[in-house]
């Protein structure tokens, strides 16, 4: 998979880059996204594949989509049988996020990339669009803390894990009125707290790369995010944990339907039968195969946004593997017309 595909996935979250940038500080994040879904889409369709979309755009956003269920690839045309090897067939499972952090985009903020995870048929979990109670960790820390225990504890166990101090610690957590209790319990506990306003894929991620000063992730944030979060920390071998939250009351949003009774009806005829569980890495991105790709649309702690030059741009993207075990950072530059240099630094 990686061989086929490791290239172009990477191409396909730069062309929604691109495209999205262009929206950068303009205050308008439904165009920011939708600009980003149709470059996605349109370079996923040149793909020799067949493709689903099992985590897809729009459905809380009420934004364009790349729906839940869309087929993708060239082997889902309508000529597909002229040029598709039915035993050659690559069938993968997709989940995308084109445009995450779209409020990022609109008032020119830090942190908004591009992303996708894709596995084998049925190697992702298909998250409906609730929220996700979360918690990512480096890798020295997979398997002790646990999404179950409370903040404090955590944290103990983590300064333990890192070889640190409390005091010496970074929590990411989304800035949202559900999360006081848990930012204040943090602080009590003597680290510190980074407030990030959208885009909580690439704080989870950064946690498994030492020298971010990001520690930790934890509170709660949207379920299919939390997915394609999973599927970048199994390959990286950090830890992550994530457990369903459908009550409307927990989140405080009116996002999520209108009652728990009814998400609880939604989530059976899902087939999760154990709405409270917590779900490892693994099990959120349980295929054989895994890969993970994203490409900065503004700057960010691991990757620069799109920089535009006259004739072109230049992007910076990370491809991770779960087959080679390899986390890839990519830097393109992207040249359209004839340019007089290109500028290195």
């Amino acid at each position: 998979m990686e061989s086929t595909l490791g290239l172009e996935i990477i191409e396909v979250v730069e062309q929604a880059a691109i495209a999205s940038a262009r929206w950068m500080g303009k205050g308008e994040k439904d165009t920011a996204d939708q600009v980003a879904v149709e470059a996605m889409r349109e370079r996923m369709n040149k793909i020799h594949m067949r493709g689903r979309i099992v985590i897809g755009e729009g459905e809380r956003d009420d934004a364009p989509m790349l729906y839940i269920g869309e087929e993708v690839g060239i082997c889902t045309q309508p000529n597909a049988k002229d040029v598709c090897n039915p035993e050659e067939l690559l069938e993968i499972d997709i989940a995308v996020d084109p445009c995450e952090g779209t409020n990022l985009v609109a008032y020119g903020q830090n942190g908004s990339m591009a992303v996708l995870a894709i596995a084998e048929k049925g190697g992702l979990f298909n998250a409906p669009d609730f929220y996700m109670k979360k918690l990512a960790a480096p890798p020295a820390a997979k398997g002790k803390v646990d999404i179950d225990k409370s903040a404090t504890e955590n944290l103990k166990i983590l300064a333990e894990c890192l070889n640190r101090s409390i005091e010496e610690l970074v929590v990411v957590v989304m800035d949202r009125s559900r999360h006081k209790e848990l930012i204040q319990e943090i602080r009590d506990a003597g680290a510190r707290v980074r407030l990030i306003s959208d885009g909580d894929v690439s704080a989870a991620i950064s946690c498994a790369f030492s020298g971010t000063s990001i520690h930790a992730l934890m509170g709660i944030g949207a379920a299919p995010e939390g997915v394609i979060s999973a599927a970048a920390m199994r390959c990286l071998g950090g830890h992550f944990q994530g457990q369903l939250i459908y009550d409307p009351e927990i989140v405080k949003t009116g996002l999520i339907g209108e009652s728990k009774e009814g998400n609880l009806a939604r989530l059976k005829e899902m087939g999760i039968t154990d709405p409270d569980r917590a779900y490892g890495a693994e099990e959120l991105a349980s295929g054989e195969t895994v890969l993970f790709a994203a490409c900065g649309i503004t700057p960010g702690t691991l990757m620069e946004g799109v920089r535009y030059f006259h004739g072109g741009a230049r992007t910076q993207s990370l491809v991770i593997s779960s087959q080679s075990q390899t986390a890839r950072f990519v830097d393109t530059i992207h040249i359209w017309d004839k340019v007089n240099s290109l500028q290195l630094n």
